[in-house]
């Protein structure tokens, strides 16, 4: 039997502990939960991308009575900005989330969905994307490349089948 591990890095900030850019980023989260569709779970959570041509693309999940038919704040802002922007890379997307939690200890990080949708825009465009998790006690989780949130992505190139 061979034995391996994962380690994942990652830092915990504050908000003053980010950089302008970072905070710009955050807090159009932040704005983007007002707008989040969610009357069956009451989890709203609102995400924005930064361009390398500087410009923020945000969205906020989006529920339907007819479940699973909504979608994520974080696949509708990659799917917006890829589609709005195609040539241009990601350098960075911000996640937040509201929810009346009875700890605010509580992390919250994006689903399976998402982070297998995160990480083939990475791949795509060669080079990582930050990520940065803005949670309920208001620390934000800092990654520097999404391959920390998921490092067995499905990765298939179906390419040498056809």
């Amino acid at each position: 039997m061979e034995k391996k591990s994962i380690t994942i890095n990652y830092q915990i900030l504050l908000s003053d502990e980010l950089n302008q850019i970072q905070k710009k980023i955050v807090n159009s989260s932040l704005s983007a939960l007002k707008s989040s569709y969610s009357p069956y779970s009451k989890f709203k959570v609102g995400a924005s991308v930064l361009l390398n041509n500087g410009k923020i693309v945000s969205a906020s999940n989006q529920e339907n009575i007819s479940f699973p038919s909504g979608l994520c704040a974080e696949r509708i802002a990659l799917f917006a900005s890829g589609s709005s922007y195609p040539s241009k890379k990601i350098l960075s997307l911000a996640i937040s989330t509201e929810y009346n939690f009875k700890s605010d200890d509580i992390i919250i990080t994006p689903c399976g969905g998402c982070r297998q949708v995160m990480i083939e825009y990475e791949k795509k465009q060669g080079t990582k994307i930050e990520v940065l998790i803005r949670n309920f006690n208001k620390k934000i989780l800092k990654f520097e490349s999404v391959e920390d949130l998921i490092p067995f992505p499905f990765d298939v190139d179906l390419s040498k089948n056809f």
